[in-house]
């Protein structure tokens, strides 16, 4: 087959498109053969690297979103490890089938639209999920991603069981943002260059596509169906949330510099003691600070990278998911999961709730971080979320596993675990003059360990022993939370 074909025959066929060069992604192109993929370590007499069988992803979401990006991004790692994979974007049928330079009717895109739009979307649908079908059942093809909006519960269902009867599987990827701020930016940067508004001045283009999002907004249903497979992604506007990464307040940055003054005056004293005692006069250990990814926890360190230490951002220190659970109160989720909050009672290391993430999936994600902690010959400062100082705490001080959701650590301490040949010992280093408000200690009833993003859990805890045995020798740990 040839792949250089006529723009004519390009932009009536999504299926194919013309042959990248060097300099052009080639993420959309047809391949005249079966090749390794770049990452690819084996591959199959079938073609398919793995017997799950073939497999639609469907992204959900307004306009905007950000779909046809996760989209494409999906695409290019799948395909990268050998995966035969081709994205299906509804919005190249539909200026394939009205033709180059024309328009859809005005009610096109509404949900009331006239008969004939209807009929115009039918249209472009069944062309769309023919050649869907037509990868699958011709090319050897193993997942196909379908970029569209799917905006309503009833037709995800439909198109799920329309996919089963032809033995796809079928998973939802929800792309979500409530920042008008990002929204416009992402009209203006990608939308209004796209082939429906050529010719159009930027202004007038991002005028018509917002009026296209808002005729929207009224008929979205988000992603809640319990018999579909789906997932959730994407930003939020709001400040305490674990989705969006929200910059630190001003008594965040109060606290940050109190923090950094306090430690530099311990280790200072840490020094002088060591002399008085007739030690050498040399430096002590160089500090090493690992914070998560988090726009919080690396700006707490801010006044530490001021002071010359060297900050490492680690993204596998990123606090625990809290999924549906997040920001609900204590009584909303005993009332709407009593189930879980019975599992969650019997297991609080190991249970998860909904969407979330479990006290022992956070482990195994820190894996990496304790194999580097276990090499690293320096002191360590870890600034993080609560949640992971729990895990790291009880990894250093050998914790019982039901112990670690209940550890406690108020923002007016600095925990430092200093190794020794038996045990390791856990000293306190108090923060002083902070407001009571930073400080947030956990309050006495039992709750659900899942809180949001820069917010302490509710859970009472153990408090933090003074000395607590059975870790093996370690470089000095000094873990912090972060406000």
């Amino acid at each position: 087959m040839d792949t250089l074909l006529t723009a004519d025959v390009a932009a009536k066929t999504p299926r194919f498109r013309r042959k990248s060069s060097t300099y052009v992604d080639a993420i959309h192109d047809l391949p005249e053969r079966s090749e390794m993929a770049p990452a690819q370590l084996y591959s199959t007499e079938s073609g398919r690297l793995f017997h799950s069988g073939k497999i639609a992803i469907a992204t959900v979401g307004l306009p905007a979103r950000g779909k046809t990006h996760i989209s494409v991004a999906l695409a290019r790692y799948l395909r990268w490890l050998g995966v035969k994979t081709r994205v299906f974007h509804l919005g190249d049928y539909r200026r394939a089938t009205v033709g180059p330079g024309k328009d859809v009717p005005d009610d096109y895109f509404f949900v009331n639209a006239s008969a004939s739009s209807v009929l115009l979307r039918q249209k472009i649908l069944r062309k769309c999920r023919e050649d869907i079908y037509h990868f699958f059942n011709h090319e050897n093809g193993q997942i196909a991603i379908y970029d569209a909006v799917n905006p309503l519960a009833t037709g995800r269902r439909s198109l799920s069981k329309e996919f089963a009867k032809n033995d796809i599987k079928t998973l939802f990827i929800e792309s979500s943002c409530n920042d008008e701020r990002i929204i416009e930016e992402n009209v203006r940067s990608v939308k209004i260059s796209s082939p429906d508004y050529v010719g159009w001045s930027p202004d007038e283009a991002v005028r018509h596509y917002l009026k296209r999002i808002t005729a929207k907004i009224p008929h979205f249903e988000t992603m809640e169906e319990p018999e579909l497979n789906w997932i959730k992604a994407g930003t939020s506007s709001e400040e305490d949330s674990y989705k969006t990464d929200a910059i630190l307040s001003e008594k965040g940055i109060g606290y940050a510099k109190k923090m950094t003054e306090t430690l530099i005056k311990h280790r200072e004293g840490e020094r002088q003691a060591l002399i008085d005692k007739g030690g050498p006069t040399t430096p002590l250990k160089s500090l090493t600070v690992w914070t998560s990814t988090r726009r919080r926890t690396v700006e707490t360190a801010q006044f530490l990278h001021e002071a010359g230490y060297r900050i490492r951002q680690r993204s596998q220190m990123s606090q625990l998911n809290p999924g549906v659970c997040e920001k609900m109160s204590e009584e909303r989720i005993r009332l709407q999961f009593p189930d879980e909050v019975a599992k969650h009672e019997a297991d609080p290391y190991h249970h998860r709730y909904p969407r979330a993430e479990s006290y022992h999936d956070l482990a195994v994600r820190l894996e990496p971080i304790i194999l580097e902690l276990e090499r690293e010959q320096n002191d360590l400062l870890l600034i993080a979320h609560e949640s992971v100082l729990r895990v790291l705490y009880g990894y250093l001080m050998a914790c019982n596993a039901n112990d670690i959701p209940a550890l406690s650590f108020p923002r007016d301490e600095i925990i430092e675990i200093i190794p020794a040949s038996y045990t390791n010992e856990a000293t306190r280093i108090t923060i002083p003059d902070l407001p009571q408000e930073i400080i947030s200690p956990s309050p006495q009833d039992i709750q659900i360990p899942v809180p949001p993003s820069g917010v302490v859990s509710p859970m009472n805890g153990l408090g933090t022993p003074q000395t607590v045995a059975g870790t093996p020798r370690l470089g000095s740990t000094k873990p912090a939370s972060t406000p």
